[in-house]
């Protein structure tokens, strides 16, 4: 008799470690945001909270003279711009057409990155020199539109050293690892 209660018993707690077991495994499986049963709508509220996407962040220096030539005198400021470029993806231009899924295969084409800051660093931005003609008054305005220009000038810079590839390449391996953990395998990954 004490066999059989403890034969029992021992079924019981088999089976029960068995259900539990199970209850996992059907919760990660059946659960919101498992692999195999997300819906392309699940995928973009999820990949779309990240918005505005920066992946890359340059910081760059530039020499830029801003003058003010007129007949009657020059005004000129020799300006060192140090500043700070970001670009990245904006996920909320993500279509549900963009996205086809496939069990846990997902295919997802991003929007193509874009620059997404420029701004100068205050603090070691400096005015290295600063002229005004004899018959001229002093510009107030000349030093803020040297400072315009030193954006325009570190946004074409960071431009030209491929700031927009590296947002894309870093944009993708960031994704890659979000849609990992979202219980995707298969995963593919291409810009508009």
């Amino acid at each position: 008799m004490l066999k059989k209660a403890a034969a029992a018993l021992g079924a019981l707690a088999i089976i029960f470690a068995l259900g539990l077991f199970l209850g996992l495994m059907a919760y990660r499986w059946f659960a919101p945001g498992a692999g195999g049963f997300l819906n392309t709508a699940t995928v973009v509220k999820k990949v779309q909270t990240l918005s505005e996407f920066t992946t890359v962040r340059y910081t760059l220096e530039k020499v830029v003279v801003f003058e003010d030539a007129k007949w009657y005198g020059d005004s000129r400021v020799l300006l060192v711009a140090h500043g700070v470029v970001k670009a990245g993806i904006n996920l909320d231009q993500l279509d549900p057409k963009d996205i086809r899924i496939s069990g846990q295969k997902i295919s997802m084409t991003l929007p193509r990155p874009r620059v997404t800051d420029v701004y100068l660093d205050d603090r070691q931005t400096e005015i290295v020199e600063r002229l005004t003609g004899m018959l001229r008054l002093f510009d107030k305005d000349l030093e803020q539109n040297a400072r315009r220009e030193a954006v325009d000038q570190l946004r074409l810079a960071a431009l030209r050293n491929g700031i927009l590839a590296d947002a894309a390449e870093r944009g993708r391996s960031q994704l890659t690892i979000l849609l990992y953990q979202l219980g995707f395998t298969d995963i593919e990954l291409k810009s508009k």
